[in-house]
C-alpha cells in the first residue's frame, strides 16, 4: 500500500484535530499532516487545537497508533 504525500498541506489543523478526536486515535498520517501544517506556520487557533490534542494524548483520551 502506498501513501500519497501530495496535498498534505491543504488540510487545516482544525480538520485534522476533529478527525483525531472523532476516532480517538492519532495515526502516522495524522502526525505527518500536523507536521506539515506546523512547517507552514500556525495561527492562535491552530495552537489551541494542538494544545488540546497534546492534553488528550497525555491523559489517555487519544491512542497513538503506529
Amino acid at each position: 500500500m502506498t501513501v500519497s504525500y501530495a496535498n498534505t498541506t491543504k488540510v487545516s489543523v482544525e480538520a485534522i484535530a476533529q478527525r483525531i478526536f472523532a476516532f480517538r486515535q492519532i495515526t502516522p498520517l495524522d502526525r505527518r499532516l500536523l507536521k506539515s501544517a506546523v512547517l507552514n506556520g500556525l495561527d492562535p487557533n491552530d495552537h489551541f487545537h494542538i494544545n488540546r490534542l497534546c492534553q488528550a494524548i497525555q491523559s489517555g483520551l487519544i491512542l497513538v497508533v503506529e
